[in-house]
């Protein structure tokens, strides 16, 4: 690797550490294995973190094509065959563009950001209250039961 591409990797890296992606990755995890149905958001969870950090390393050095091959060299030298997707054989891959054969790291660079999605935004603060409110009232029931009883 030349010079700017072992700065693109330590901008990556660095990323990864200042912001404690591990934490949230740990969490999102943790999460997936209490909750299966979670499985999905730790994926998107992590999948959010390294583009967080591709887009950190891209910025770093202002050339997002060269961070995406760096990158993407990386993750070659780091996993010697590439991994198949389970629906591959199938055809079941979901729909098409044109970054879908290239991988998921150029994809993570070079895919145009996900849109803001306020209704969905809102309907998790919804869910996340509700739950926050019924823990809180799930508390408070033992409380009036044992007055209740007289203890």
């Amino acid at each position: 690797m030349d010079e700017t591409e072992r700065r693109i990797l330590l901008a990556h890296e660095r990323a990864h550490l200042t912001a404690h992606h591990y934490a949230f990755v740990a969490l999102t995890q943790l999460g997936a294995a209490a909750n299966p149905l979670l499985r999905p958001l730790a994926t998107a969870v992590t999948y959010t973190i390294e583009r967080w950090a591709d887009e950190n390393a891209a910025t770093a050095t202002g050339d997002c094509e060269r961070a995406a091959r760096t990158v993407g060299k990386a993750a070659l030298a780091a996993h010697h065959a590439p991994a198949r997707a389970p629906g591959a054989a199938l055809a079941i891959l979901g729909r098409r563009t044109p970054l879908a054969g290239a991988g998921p790291v150029p994809r993570r660079l070079l895919a145009p950001p996900f849109g803001r999605h306020p209704l969905l935004a809102a309907t998790t603060a919804a869910v996340l209250a509700t739950a926050a409110l019924s823990t809180a009232e799930a508390a408070h029931d033992p409380h009036l039961l044992l007055e209740a009883v007289g203890a």
